[in-house]
């Protein structure tokens, strides 16, 4: 297994925080963070695995063909619209949705799709307008607030269709196993 850059930055960044930490507050600081890293580790796992149990299971159930053909470069606004609408309905957070994104790539889908489906699952979540703004901020803002953000994941995925052609922003394809 191949580590990425991304992985030895973070590791890096993680040990020089902890260096300092050290320095700065003594062992019991590093230790403190440590235990409270590893509870939270224990505690996202069940939906971390749920979230890849989902992506991998979503790549074994949809031919790559039909991803494609509904989620890929030419599946056009149509696509792009059931990528807001997978987006808004998905529940949970960062551990259900990305690895389904990152599964959705692996299938076929186009980083326009992708990033319509990211973005409505951010500003648009079903469960988070149902469970938390409209009760706490009642209907006239939630619906002020769901209308003026329901076009944003569509203008996101063109804008990233775009922003793909261009040689700067040119996306590797993902990788397959």
């Amino acid at each position: 297994m191949k580590i990425a850059k991304t992985d030895i930055a973070f590791i890096s960044l993680a040990v020089v925080t902890g260096a300092i930490a050290y320095h700065k507050s003594g062992p019991g600081a590093v230790t403190d963070a440590l235990t409270e890293a590893a509870l939270l580790m224990l505690s996202i796992l069940p939906q971390l695995a749920a979230g890849l149990l989902i992506g991998g299971l979503v790549t074994r159930l949809v031919s790559q063909e039909k991803v494609a053909q509904l989620l890929g470069a030419g599946s056009g606004i149509k696509g792009l619209t059931l990528a807001l609408v997978a987006g808004l309905l998905t529940p949970g957070g960062p551990f259900t949705s990305f690895p389904m994104v990152y599964a959705l790539w692996i299938a076929g889908a186009d980083a326009g799709a992708l990033i319509a489906f990211i973005s409505a699952w951010s500003l648009l979540g079903f469960n988070r307008l149902i469970v938390w703004e409209l009760p706490l901020l009642g209907v006239e803002f939630s619906a002020i607030r769901y209308a003026a953000c329901l076009p944003l994941p569509i203008l996101a995925g063109l804008i990233a269709r775009y922003l793909v052609r261009l040689p700067l922003f040119r996306l590797k394809p993902p990788p397959r196993e």
